[in-house]
């Protein structure tokens, strides 16, 4: 089925898969200013506003978000059978292997399969990082509570155990010490198994690193690394990993820091991500900048968003640009400092009333939304993450990260959630 939508220059984009519609569609949205076929697991909605066509793919295990990759790969042949193809992208965690199959079947510029599955399994993500001399936590795969025991003794506590295939930090926890580990494992393992049975089994104990986290949304081109923008990134909820907010600004002086660049283009290569977009998390060690993860897509909680409206970048242009096997306009078309920051309740419990501030209430408060419907559970970690736990989201906008984050302060002083 097709609908009125741009004309096709040199091909289609085929964008797999289209995520939350609140999370996401600002990205389908404006991809969508070029002709886009998507492939989805289920009936458009409100994609159809943003596309030239589409194909449904249903997904082999649904409540596990588990992709049929023949079936997928098989949609974009008839695709292109049809229509010419020019690239294939997708912004979703659970999709980018898929997408490198793809890529491959099509001889599309992109991720290759091997670099897709690098990102993916965070076990071969640290393996390779460390092999390549990158600075690294110690870190040991483990698929018992025996082996993961002995493992934290020899980093020493406190360590993080995570699970090998999931995003958006669930099931990541930090261990304080022994008594703490069995029940960390068991959130860990069992928050493995409910993601893609690929990468399910078995967790990953990892020494503590400590210092400041940053995320940095960029482009590979052909084994060039180039930055779009960098989001420091605030976290709370111990002993989770939840990320409760992200500010970027244009002028970040990350961006042209020797030593970082330096490190992302080594962990690019090691990890064989030529082509593509990426999510790298850093975490600034005492022992230099080390690589927490990198995401083969663009990054998620509205990252991009943020960084689009601090820097007038577009990052939807540039995936698409990236995925056409073309070098896009990177140069910032303002210069500003925004943040966004997810209110949470204090306990589990269904949503009776939310109050936010109007934006524009407080000076520089851009947005004040509530993103969970009244009767809506909330559930914090480990029974729920992100999408789950949050009543709310307030972004805000200063001359500089300090008058940012005074703006979210008061912004968030003045919201509130009503649970039963």
């Amino acid at each position: 089925m097709t609908t009125d939508g741009p004309t096709p220059d040199d091909g289609l984009i085929l964008v797999v898969g289209s995520g939350v519609q609140r999370y996401r569609e600002y990205l389908l949205s404006s991809a969508g200013k070029h002709p886009v076929w998507l492939l989805d697991a289920a009936e458009p909605g409100w994609q159809l506003a943003h596309v030239t066509g589409h194909t449904v793919v249903p997904q082999l295990h649904p409540e596990r978000m588990t992709p049929d990759v023949p079936a997928l790969v098989e949609a974009a042949r008839q695709v292109a059978a049809e229509r010419p193809v020019a690239g294939v992208m997708s912004y979703d965690e659970t999709l980018v292997v898929a997408t490198a199959h793809i890529a491959e079947a099509l001889e599309l510029p992109g991720l290759t399969v091997a670099g897709a599955l690098n990102c993916r399994d965070k076990s071969r993500t640290r393996a390779l990082l460390t092999q390549a001399g990158l600075v690294q936590p110690g870190f040991a795969f483990v698929t018992d509570l025996a082996a993961a025991r002995e493992a934290a003794a020899g980093f020493g506590y406190p360590v993080v155990v995570k699970p090998r295939g999931m995003g958006a930090s669930i099931g990541v926890v930090r261990v304080e010490d022994e008594a703490a580990l069995d029940s960390a494992f068991a959130t860990a393992e069992q928050a493995g198994r409910a993601g893609n049975p690929d990468f399910e089994g078995g967790v990953l104990v990892e020494e503590m690193l400590t210092g400041p986290e940053i995320s940095i949304d960029g482009a590979v081109l052909n084994g060039e690394y180039r930055p779009m923008f960098v989001a420091h990134k605030s976290v709370g909820l111990e002993p989770y990993f939840e990320e409760t907010g992200h500010t970027v600004s244009a002028d970040d002086p990350l961006l042209t820091d020797p030593v970082l660049l330096d490190t992302l283009e080594r962990a690019h290569r090691a990890l064989g991500v030529s082509t593509g977009m990426t999510h790298t998390e850093v975490k600034f060690s005492s022992r230099g900048p080390a690589i927490v993860e990198v995401n083969a897509r663009l990054g998620g909680d509205l990252i991009p968003y943020v960084g689009r409206l601090a820097t007038g970048i577009d990052p939807a242009d540039v995936a698409v640009e990236t995925a056409r096997g073309r070098a896009a306009d990177l140069t910032p078309a303002r210069i500003a400092t925004v943040g966004i920051r997810f209110c949470y309740p204090p306990v589990d419990g269904t949503v009776a009333a939310v109050t936010l501030p109007a934006p524009g209430s407080t000076p520089g408060l851009l947005e004040a939304e509530q993103i969970t419907p009244d009767g809506a559970a909330l559930r914090l970690p480990p029974g729920g993450y992100a999408n789950l736990s949050r009543y709310a989201l307030l972004v805000g906008e200063g001359p500089d990260p300090e008058s940012c984050a005074a703006v979210l302060d008061a912004a968030q002083a003045a919201s509130a959630v009503r649970l039963t």
